[in-house]
């Protein structure tokens, strides 16, 4: 923290939670700032020195984003990009970099901290983000259960991209608009009787939304107002605080045991990182799945409040966060997470052949089928 710098090290893949640290801002007045509004698109950046490469020009795309790699002919079907200029995360400049902004009250109802100032809806996920306050809600919109489909991961991870880029946004709160349901987990029918291709496609779209949520530089806060199996509670564990609506019904946990299914060394990694070794070890042995009150004590979740004051609590929570310099908790965060990250980036390709290997047995995919039966007699 001394001043002293690093070169950056080679990667065959530039991972989205690594921040490009910029030079330290030089202190403005507000007469020379311009008082705290957000800085428009074409306002220089306030910096020491010259940013260390160009940014793109708008329209252009940069050699180094990775999202190329992100399902390119989906992308292109489940999102109409704007004709402004977007950053991609390699080229945004550092969240302290932004215009400050002063934090929203607790005490405010929810509807007006969220007011949507500006928001966009695809088919999956509907997000408002409030630039006065620099807070975004992200609500999963994918009836019957949120599962996570290739086209919702997509989604998910262009819009957090999207939030990532824009400098009024310094938090988000990720919940459900689907009642009872946070999110069901990963979509069986993605990973039964399909080609080696179409695997590929979707675990590395799986990849990604972990590497982008568990990696990113807003505040990410989870407001759990229905039942988080597998997937669904892998996406409340990457986020940095978790309330869960105060029901019984309502549970969650890693349980891809159940299904037969091995949890991958990074749904591990993140799950020990919050409960720790015992009680994760346990956990995914017996694919267990934990009423709310039970994964409050186990402190998979940080706090239980009523249904009705869920998001309230969520606004709170998001206001004490944000109370804090954008800088130091980022740095802090990359401290904390970065071994987790790096090891994902670093054997991503083995993570999907393994993948594909495990999938693609036909033990697995007779258990998979076992289970959609299972479940469209349950419809039935």
């Amino acid at each position: 923290m001394g001043g002293a710098t690093t070169a950056p090290r080679p990667s065959l893949y530039p991972a989205p939670h690594k921040p490009r640290l910029t030079p330290h801002p030089v202190p403005l007045s507000p007469a020379q700032d311009g008082g705290c509004d957000p800085r428009p698109p074409d306002r220089p950046l306030r910096c020491a020195q010259p940013l260390p490469h160009p940014l793109p020009a708008a329209g252009s795309a940069c050699p180094r984003a990775p999202t190329a790699s992100l399902c390119p002919s989906l992308a292109a079907r489940v999102f109409h990009v704007s004709p402004c200029r977007v950053l991609p995360l390699c080229c945004r400049p550092s969240a302290w970099d932004r215009a400050a902004r002063p934090p929203p009250s607790p005490l405010q109802p929810p509807g007006l901290l969220l007011a949507p100032c500006r928001s966009f809806s695809n088919n999956k996920i509907q997000v408002d983000l409030d630039e006065s306050s620099g807070v975004a809600m992200m609500k999963f919109k994918s009836p019957p259960v949120n599962s996570l489909s290739l086209e919702f991961l997509t989604e998910f991870s262009i819009n957090l991209e999207k939030l990532e880029n824009n400098r009024a946004c310094r938090g988000v709160i990720i919940t459900s608009a689907v009642p009872k349901i946070f999110s069901s987990g990963l979509d069986i029918t993605e990973m039964c009787g399909k080609s080696m291709e179409h695997y590929t496609e979707f675990w590395r779209a799986v990849q990604e939304m972990w590497l982008r949520l568990y990696g990113s530089n807003m505040v990410t806060v989870a407001a759990v107002n229905g039942s988080s199996p597998a997937g669904g509670c892998l996406v409340a564990l990457s986020c940095d605080y978790r309330i869960m609506a105060e029901n019984p019904k309502f549970s969650i946990g890693l349980n891809e045991a159940q299904l037969g299914i091995v949890a991958p060394f990074w749904f591990k990694d993140t799950f020990v990182n919050v409960v720790g070794h015992r009680i994760a070890e346990r956990s995914l042995q017996l694919g267990s799945l934990h009423p709310a009150p039970e994964a409050h004590k186990l402190g998979l979740v940080d706090e239980l409040v009523p249904e009705e004051k869920l998001m309230e609590k969520a606004a709170a929570v998001m206001a004490q966060w944000l109370a804090l310099p954008d800088h130091a908790r980022q740095l802090t965060k990359t401290m904390m997470r970065k071994a987790v990250l790096d090891r994902l980036v670093a054997h991503r390709e083995e993570d999907i052949k393994n993948f594909i290997t495990f999938v693609s047995k036909e033990s697995i995919q007779k258990s998979l089928r076992m289970y959609m039966e299972m479940l469209k007699k349950r419809k039935s």
